[in-house]
């Protein structure tokens, strides 16, 4: 087959994850949602080890990422990368769920620049 699609609903899950990487056989980049209770937060962590950059897409909700212990609010749509040396989490700042999606890759993951974008 020359593709997958999955709908958001069919995903795995762990938890308040959705695990897409997983749902869809995606292996040269990491791809998931999470979905963030009022006052919760996912756990702070780095990738340093894994050396990966990570940009989280707000697709609902008023959360802020805190890097550093800076926080930072964010609102649906906005779109934030990370250095893999900094501490990051997302905590749900709002009073619903906020739904974030998490895509990462290792710096070294072999990307080359099309020159247009």
């Amino acid at each position: 087959m020359a593709y997958d699609k999955v709908h958001r609903d069919d995903f795995e899950t762990n938890g308040n994850w959705g695990l897409a990487r997983r749902s869809l056989g995606v292996k040269s980049f990491g791809i998931n949602v999470v979905s963030i209770d009022a006052g919760e937060q996912i756990p702070e962590h780095d990738e340093i080890d894994r050396d990966q950059e990570e940009v989280f897409i707000v697709l609902s909700g008023s959360p802020a990422i805190v890097i550093d212990g800076d926080e930072i609010p964010v609102e649906t749509g906005d779109y934030i990368r990370v250095d893999p040396e900094h501490k990051r989490t997302i905590r749900n700042i709002g009073e619903v769920v906020s739904d974030i999606l998490i895509v990462s890759a290792p710096r070294t993951s072999g990307y080359e620049d099309m020159g247009w974008a």
